[in-house]
């Protein structure tokens, strides 16, 4: 999705179900993961990745969540294992390809399902 010239940006809003559990599980996976998503839609990393264990008293279940800021704004993302779930946002101020991040994280998380939503901040 293209911004128009009054945009203060766009965010990608993603909720994936049927994820392969491995990837949700590894640190080292999900590093790679907004490192290649970084390339693909032409943001530039800001740092490195923080990547943290939440959740393991909950009733939603224990899961990584993960930071990467781009020099625009951010990703951000929170995975749950126990049922292969994985919840995104991508907020920035630049334009990007919606639609090759959508493809490219269905893709790399083997997602069976995906729901997204563009929306344009003003």
């Amino acid at each position: 999705m293209k911004q128009n010239n009054d945009s203060c940006g766009q965010e990608l809003i993603l909720d994936l179900d049927g994820c392969e559990i491995k990837l949700l599980k590894s640190k080292t996976k999900i590093r790679a993961f907004t490192r290649q998503l970084c390339r693909v839609i032409k943001m530039k990393r800001y740092g490195e990745t923080i990547i943290e264990r939440f959740g393991a008293n909950s009733s939603f279940g224990e899961g990584y969540s993960f930071l990467q800021f781009i020099e625009t704004s951010s990703i951000t993302g929170h995975l749950l294992e126990i049922n292969g779930k994985a919840f995104l946002n991508i907020f920035s101020c630049g334009a990007f390809d919606s639609d090759k991040a959508i493809k490219f994280t269905v893709d790399f998380f083997k997602a069976k399902k995906v729901k997204s939503k563009v929306l344009i901040r003003r």
